[in-house]
């Protein structure tokens, strides 16, 4: 079943076209990762789904939702944690994950099991009543990455989600992003963390200059570069055309 249908969208701001006739289609149980070089148009394309920005042309539908014409019931089935989460810093955590529980509809006792768990899941339940404005990155990325999964989505979207993360809490993550997938949840899910992108998701769509490049499993993208057997760091920077970046930075120690 199709979870995430984005069909021929683009979006421009002034001159700059950020997203050029962009299509993808996202399975429920999917893990598709969305992968692209600074200024490719992911986080653009991420926030349009999310119904935060509004493309020029093209369609979005989660679940069947038209997100343009009905943001609200999109949004209710949409996790989303984005590159950089912008907390209420002044609030504890708990405050905090009330707040979005609440904005949610979530019942009370529904609300504080929920943060309990997820907390728990993360190691973040000792830090529950301080105020976040304390926290360091990656304790702020485990609230918001709560505050995503607290109603239960059926669509997650992690914008770099794994920032600021140590090792212990990324693989944390990781496992949580599967089981969740293994539910039925779609997650489109970006980094510039290759291995973290090799390592979780189901298939890949590589962005560049706004457009699709190349999709597939990680085999399908090394097929598609002709280079079987490589890692997905070498897949991507020849389908994008960087595969001279190791001269470059040999240049560099000149």
């Amino acid at each position: 079943m199709e979870a995430i249908r984005v069909e021929s969208v683009s979006k421009s701001f002034g001159t700059t076209r950020a997203v050029k006739d962009f299509s993808l289609i996202v399975a429920a149980g999917e893990i598709r990762g969305l992968l692209g070089p600074n200024g490719s148009g992911k986080s653009t394309t991420m926030k349009m789904i999310m119904g935060v920005l509004k493309p020029d042309s093209g369609s979005i539908n989660l679940l069947g939702v038209d997100v343009l014409r009905e943001p609200v019931n999109a949004r209710r089935m949409v996790g989303y944690v984005p590159e950089a989460p912008h907390l209420y810093e002044y609030l504890t955590a708990a405050e905090y994950l009330d707040f979005v529980g609440t904005a949610y509809g979530i019942e009370p006792s529904a609300r504080k099991e929920r943060v309990e768990e997820l907390l728990h899941a993360l190691q973040m339940e000792e830090h529950i009543n301080e105020v976040m404005s304390g926290f360091s990155a990656g304790m702020k990325q485990k609230v918001a990455i709560t505050a995503a999964l607290m109603h239960r989505p059926k669509v997650l979207i992690l914008d770099e989600s794994m920032n600021g993360l140590d090792p212990r809490s990324a693989r944390i993550v990781k496992d949580i992003i599967h089981r969740l997938a293994d539910g039925g949840v779609a997650v489109l899910f970006s980094t510039h963390v290759l291995e973290i992108a090799e390592a979780i998701c189901h298939s890949i769509t590589i962005m560049n200059e706004g457009s699709v490049l190349a999709e597939g499993t990680v085999q399908e993208l090394r097929a598609q570069a002709g280079l079987p057997g490589s890692s997905l760091e070498e897949t991507f920077l020849k389908l994008t055309g960087s595969e001279d970046t190791a001269k470059i930075v040999e240049a560099l120690k000149l």
